[in-house]
This record gives C-alpha cells, structure tokens and sequence, in this order.
C-alpha cells in the first residue's frame, strides 16, 4: 500500500463511527419519538424550502453536504427515489446511490420546487453548509429537542439508521441507502435496542 492510500484507509479508519454513544456517553441518535416530533415540526416549518430539506434529511438518512449538492435532476420522479452523490468516496469515478422515498416527499418536492424541471438544472437549496445547519437546528428546537450530539443533522443520519434496523430493514440494504464503504460501520445500528428485545427483557420483570 502506497504511503497516500495508507493515509486514507486511516483516516476513513479513524472517522467510522463505532458507537452509537460517545465518549462522554451521550447518545448520537434520535428516538422514534424525537424523530416523530423532527417530523412533526417539519412540516410545520414555515419556510418550504426548509420543510422539503428537512424531511429529505430525515427520510433519506444523507449528509447534510450531500442534501445541500442535490440539483432538480437527481430527484427520480417515477422511481420515487432521490439519487445521491456519495461526497465522502476518495475515489476518482462518482459514486451515485439510488435512496427510494414515501411519496409524499416526492409530491413535497414537486411542489415547492417545480418538479420535474426538464432542461433546467438547479440545486434544490443553495445555502452554505452553516446557514442550513442553522435552519435544521431551528426545527430541532421546534420539536423540543434538548442539546447533544443526537440533536445534529448527524443525529438524524444516525436516527435513520437505527429506524431501518427496526423495520426490519436488511442489513446490506442500509449499508447501501446510507453510502458506508464497510458493513461494520452500517452494523452500529444493532446496538440499539429495538422492540423485540424489549418484550424478551420484560419476561424477567414478570
């Protein structure tokens, strides 16, 4: 391995989440009730442009860098999917991963931004990564978030994550929707206890 490579095996190494807590033992990732009241506020957002980010954030479980470089022509109408230039891939080719979405975002994102837009290539929000953090931040408080790192564009990428295991989502096809190069990164998400083992845990309180 060349001395550049190592770096960024390292690096990527160095970055992957391993716990869904960290180290100073806050959780990274937002309930299925802060998530429902996220939703909630959303919707609420009296900014369109805002609303549609937001859902798409907690919908699609993307970066927030990778929300923010969305243009008209990567929301697939007829697929009812959102496809998604994965930013953190060092690698020379793009690499592209198809999200798919409820259809009320997709008829959300029609709306509000003039889908589909043949011809016309636009990015679906152009705002700085901090202004957007900003706005996102703004509903969290909406939703009655407390501070921490689960209340963060970050936290949502991780809420969705831990949602889909609890769907019963399968393991490869989470790894996929959220863009990890490794299967270990995706498999944090099995730490977080879902419903079965809560019943299994109730037996001894019996």
């Amino acid at each position: 391995m060349l001395p550049a490579e190592r770096n960024v095996a390292m690096h990527h190494a160095q970055s992957a989440p391993t716990s869904l807590y960290s180290t100073a033992g806050l959780r990274k990732y937002l309930t299925r009730e802060e998530r429902d009241r996220f939703l909630v506020a959303s919707w609420s957002a009296t900014r369109p442009d805002v609303r549609t980010l937001c859902l798409t954030l907690v919908y699609t479980g993307c970066r927030i860098s990778e929300a923010l470089a969305l243009t008209t022509a990567d929301i697939m109408v007829d697929e009812r999917a959102i496809a998604i230039r994965c930013l953190k891939k060092r690698k020379p080719q793009v690499v592209v991963r198809e999200v798919p979405i409820p259809p009320v975002l997709i008829e959300e994102l029609q709306r509000i931004h003039g889908l589909p837009s043949a011809g016309h290539l636009q990015r679906l929000w152009p705002l700085s990564r901090g202004r957007a953090w900003q706005l996102v931040k703004e509903v969290m408080g909406t939703a009655g978030l407390v501070s921490g790192p689960h209340a963060s564009p970050k936290g949502l990428r991780h809420g969705f994550g831990v949602h889909a295991i609890r769907s019963k989502i399968p393991l490869n096809l989470v790894q996929r929707w959220l863009g990890h190069a490794r299967m270990e990164t995706t498999a944090i998400y099995l730490q977080a206890m879902g419903s079965e083992e809560r019943e299994i845990a109730a037996r001894m309180w019996m």
